[in-house]
C-alpha cells in the first residue's frame, strides 16, 4: 500500500524522482484527477463553460471549495461567479466539509511539494485548507486569502453603498468580483461609470434577494416598504434541485449533478440580469435623467416631465429624483402611445410600490371620455381621464401638456 510516509521515501532518491515524474508528466497527470468520486465531492464543473464571459483557461490549476450535502441558491451562484473571473476560470469545485484531506484530494499539491520542496505535515492538512478558494463554508471570511463564509459569529459584512443586507456567499463574491465580470461582460473598463451603475443595480435586484433569503431576513415589516427587491424567486427554485427524499439515489455522484444544475440555472439567470441592465436598463436611466434635467423647458414648475422615448421609467424617476434631490417632485409623465399615437398624462404614485398618486388628475374629470371630457376641462383632443385619475389621455401632445398644468392648477381634493 503507497502511504504518503513511503513516497516521500521513494521520492528521496533523485532517479526515483525523475522516474516519477517522467510518468506522471506532474501537471497534465495531476489535470486529469478533476473528477475524484468519493465522500470528499471532488468534482469539475466544465459543463458550466458555456456561459463565461471569457475563455476559461485550460492550465488552470484553481480549485475552489464549497460545502457537500444540502445546498443553496448562494453558493451555487457563488461558485458559478467566482469561475468567470480571470483568477479563477475554469476551476474546479472542491465539494467537502471533511476535516482530513483524502490521498486523492491532496495529491496534486503533495506530490508537488515533495519533489520541489519539503513536505510538511505528512497529509494531516485540511481538505479546505489545500483549495485556492473557499465560500459558505469554513468559517472564514479574509478576501485576502479568497475565503467567503458567512456563517461565523461576528460576521455582519454589508455590500455598502446604501445597500445593509447582510451577506452571504453568493454576495460576498459579488462585492469582491463584481465590477471584474460585469467590465468583461460590456468590453469595459472596471472603473468605467456604467460599469459602476449596472454593479450597483445588478446588486439591488438580483443579488441582495438571494443574500438576504439564504440570511433569514424578511422582505417586509409591517406596513415598512421592502426591505429589498425580489424579481427572480431564484433560491426557492434552486432549492428545489436538491435531491427528493423520495429519490432512491442519493450518491455523491447525483448530488453533485444536482448542484451543477444549481450553478447553471443560477449563473445563467445572473448573466441574463447583466445583460438586461446593460442592454435596456441603462437605457432607459439615460432617457429619464435627460428629461429630467429639460423638464424646466417643458414647465417653469419643474413637475412636469415629457418622455422624448418611450421607456420604462418609473422605477429610474424615483431613483434620480432621490440622487438629485429634487424638490418639488415630479407629478405628472408625459409619453406617446406607440400603438394610438396619441398622448398619455401619467400621474406619479407616492412611491414605486404604492397605487396611490402624488397628485391624482382633478376628480371632476375622472371617468369621462372625449367630447364630454373635453368640454369640462376646456381643453380640446380629450380621450379619458381613469376614474381613479392615475392617468389620462388627449390626441395631441399640446392637448396633454395643457391637461398636465390644468392639473397642477387645480384645487387639491
Amino acid at each position: 500500500m503507497i502511504t504518503f510516509n513511503n513516497l516521500t521515501a521513494l521520492l528521496k532518491s533523485s532517479s526515483k524522482r525523475a522516474q516519477l515524474q517522467d510518468m506522471l508528466s506532474l501537471r497534465s497527470w495531476c489535470r486529469r484527477l478533476v473528477f475524484v468520486e468519493s465522500e470528499r465531492r471532488v468534482f469539475s464543473m466544465a459543463a458550466t463553460a458555456a456561459f463565461t464571459t471569457g475563455s476559461p483557461n485550460p492550465n488552470a490549476l484553481k480549485r475552489v471549495g464549497t460545502h457537500n450535502g444540502s445546498f443553496h441558491c448562494d453558493e451555487a451562484l457563488g461558485c458559478f461567479m467566482i469561475r468567470l473571473t480571470e483568477k479563477f476560470a475554469g476551476a474546479e469545485i472542491v465539494r467537502s466539509r471533511d476535516q482530513q484531506a483524502c490521498f486523492f484530494s491532496l495529491l496534486t499539491v503533495w506530490l508537488i511539494t515533495a519533489i520541489f520542496g519539503s513536505l510538511e505535515g505528512k497529509g494531516k492538512d485540511r481538505v479546505l485548507d489545500t483549495l485556492d478558494a473557499v465560500l459558505d463554508v469554513g468559517g472564514v471570511y479574509d478576501p485576502s486569502c479568497d475565503r467567503y463564509d458567512h456563517h461565523q459569529k461576528g460576521f455582519n459584512e454589508i455590500f455598502g453603498h446604501r445597500f445593509n443586507t447582510k451577506l452571504s456567499s453568493a454576495g460576498l463574491i459579488y462585492k469582491h468580483y463584481g465590477k471584474e465580470i460585469i467590465a468583461k461582460e460590456l468590453q469595459l473598463d472596471q472603473e468605467h461609470q456604467d460599469v459602476l451603475r449596472l454593479y450597483l443595480a445588478v446588486y439591488k435586484n438580483f443579488v441582495e434577494s438571494i443574500d438576504a433569503i439564504d440570511n433569514g431576513i424578511n422582505q417586509y415589516e409591517t406596513d415598512l416598504p421592502p426591505r429589498y427587491v425580489n424579481n427572480t424567486h431564484l433560491s426557492p427554485r434552486v432549492g428545489r434541485l436538491n435531491l427528493d427524499w423520495v429519490e432512491p439515489d442519493q450518491s455523491a455522484a447525483k448530488e453533485n449533478e444536482a448542484f451543477q444544475r444549481a450553478m447553471i440555472l443560477a449563473g445563467g439567470e445572473f448573466l441574463e440580469s447583466i445583460r438586461y441592465h446593460a442592454k435596456s436598463w441603462l437605457p432607459a436611466r439615460s432617457i429619464v435623467l435627460e428629461c429630467i434635467e429639460s423638464r424646466i423647458n417643458i414647465d417653469p414648475s419643474g413637475e412636469i416631465l415629457v418622455l422624448n422615448k418611450f421607456c420604462p421609467w418609473k422605477p429610474h424617476l424615483f431613483e434620480l429624483e432621490e440622487e438629485l434631490k429634487i424638490d418639488p417632485p415630479i407629478k405628472y409623465v408625459l409619453f406617446q402611445d406607440d400603438r394610438s399615437k396619441s398622448w398619455r398624462v401619467q400621474a406619479v404614485a407616492v412611491s414605486p410600490d404604492n397605487f396611490e398618486s402624488r397628485r391624482p388628475l382633478p376628480l371632476p374629470w375622472r371617468g369621462l371620455r372625449d367630447e364630454e371630457l373635453s368640454k369640462e376641462s376646456g381643453i380640446p383632443g380629450c380621450v379619458f381621464v381613469h376614474m381613479s385619475g392615475f392617468i389620462g389621455g388627449n390626441h395631441t401632445y399640446d392637448g396633454s401638456l395643457a391637461m398636465a398644468r390644468a392639473a397642477l392648477q387645480f384645487p387639491t381634493e
